[in-house]
């Protein structure tokens, strides 16, 4: 039987240069994963990625290898031909629509031939370059709200008794129209004074008011004009469980707006 997994986690993925670009301190951050964060080799890998978003609930069980997603345009062709063939997990993918559809999410769909986006084979081949754990992904749906994501992550929880890591995967900022493209090096004041606001706020527990970052957070839309990378937090922080906090486990920026803050969800 696996051993359990009571941390969950966020990892900021920012940009997919991240699978070749080793002057991002995120890079070295998340080869580093497996000797400085998490030990332990996981029995699977539920990621959510910021990249795949649908109106309802959706898994994918694809069956065999992977397929690798080259979701992202006009990048060095080298990064074309980079493959992350992980195999899928029908079983894991059905578990996962058991427990939505137990807690209340009344319909999730199974996407039986979607493969990986970078969102989740970016971070992963440097996590866990071996490709050999069975992963599986979640989707966000941008037409609700940060508390819907939350009970998502409330309802998976079972899953880390299992053995099963929960891996939420989006950029603590993530605005690509404001990124600073001239070289500086200072931090946009409405970026920080954002990034601040959520290191404090996981750090203290207060997991309402993160649910509620729109009307609570300073310079939210700012930040976030969509929040397809923002709602995996969500769902890694609800399956946390109670009595946990979000611990800062990597902190960097690129382009003065786009924080690649990384927390690893775990008991207070």
């Amino acid at each position: 039987m696996a051993a359990a997994i009571p941390e969950t986690f966020y990892i900021s993925h920012g940009s997919p240069t991240l699978s070749i670009d080793d002057s991002l301190p995120a890079r070295h951050f998340l080869k580093s994963f497996q000797q400085k964060c998490f030990s332990p080799k996981p029995k699977a890998i539920l990621i959510i990625s910021g990249h795949w978003e649908t109106s309802e609930p959706a898994v994918n069980a694809f069956s065999g290898p992977s397929d690798t997603i080259y979701d992202f345009y006009n990048f060095p062709e080298q990064m074309y031909r980079l493959k992350y063939p992980a195999p899928g997990s029908p079983d894991l993918a059905n578990r996962v629509k058991g427990l939505l559809l137990k807690s209340g999410f009344e319909t999730v769909h199974v996407d039986k031939k979607r493969g990986l986006d970078h969102g989740a084979w970016v971070p992963l081949m440097l996590m866990y370059p071996e490709a050999d754990i069975p992963v599986v992904q979640l989707s966000v749906q941008t037409n609700k709200d940060g508390a819907h994501h939350y009970r998502m992550g409330q309802a998976l929880r079972p899953l880390k008794d299992d053995g099963v890591m929960i891996v939420g995967s989006g950029a603590a900022t993530h605005n690509l129209r404001n990124m600073n493209r001239d070289g500086r090096k200072t931090v946009d004041k409405w970026a920080e004074e954002f990034d601040s606001w959520v290191k404090d706020a996981l750090a203290e527990g207060r997991y309402e008011d993160l649910n509620k970052y729109e009307e609570k957070a300073p310079n939210a839309k700012m930040a976030h004009p969509w929040p397809d990378h923002f709602y995996p937090l969500h769902v890694a922080m609800g399956a946390a469980g109670e009595n946990t906090t979000g611990q800062l486990i990597h902190h960097s920026w690129t382009h003065g707006t786009l924080s690649y803050a990384s927390y690893k969800f775990a008991a207070k």
